[in-house]
């Protein structure tokens, strides 16, 4: 994943399968809790939350709502929305995105989708990756929890 470039790519078997346009956060880069910047580094997939949920599903605290984003009335002003899928990221690395400060998963940084998928390839987060709501439910059933994820 490239915050410069506001891109992800996904390799199986060191063969690049496909690129997404992602967008991450608003704030500069950063590791450190309460920063709302995107952390670097090295990540795993630690847990993958909604499957079979259908597109555009509105999660509040990792669990769905019942609702699509479009059935809320302020979802075109509302900040970004947790939406369809989530793939929670623990960090790797003890000291730079694990334990302390700097938990990842502490954090609660995951990539999702979004209500706002026409803001993406440009930095608009609260620290999260954000994902088009089709492009996170394939990404979803792809990946394993365990799978790494490089944040740069």
């Amino acid at each position: 994943m490239h915050i410069a470039t506001q891109t992800m790519q996904f390799f199986r078997k060191g063969e690049l399968v496909r690129s997404y346009v992602i967008s991450t956060s608003k704030r500069p880069p950063s590791n450190v809790k309460d920063s709302l910047g995107t952390p670097r580094g090295l990540h795993a997939i630690a847990e993958k939350l909604g499957a079979d949920q259908p597109r555009g599903m509105v999660f509040k605290a990792r669990v769905p709502t019942g609702r699509h984003f479009n059935e809320l009335p302020d979802a075109d002003t509302h900040p970004n929305l947790i939406t369809s899928r989530i793939l929670w990221l623990r960090g790797l690395e003890p000291g730079v995105n694990q334990g302390g400060n700097v938990d990842t998963y502490e954090r609660y940084v995951y990539i999702h989708g979004t209500n706002h998928e026409d803001r993406l390839g440009s930095p608009q987060s609260a620290g999260c990756v954000l994902m088009a709501n089709l492009d996170i439910i394939a990404l979803h059933e792809e990946v394993r929890a365990g799978d790494l994820v490089w944040i740069n």
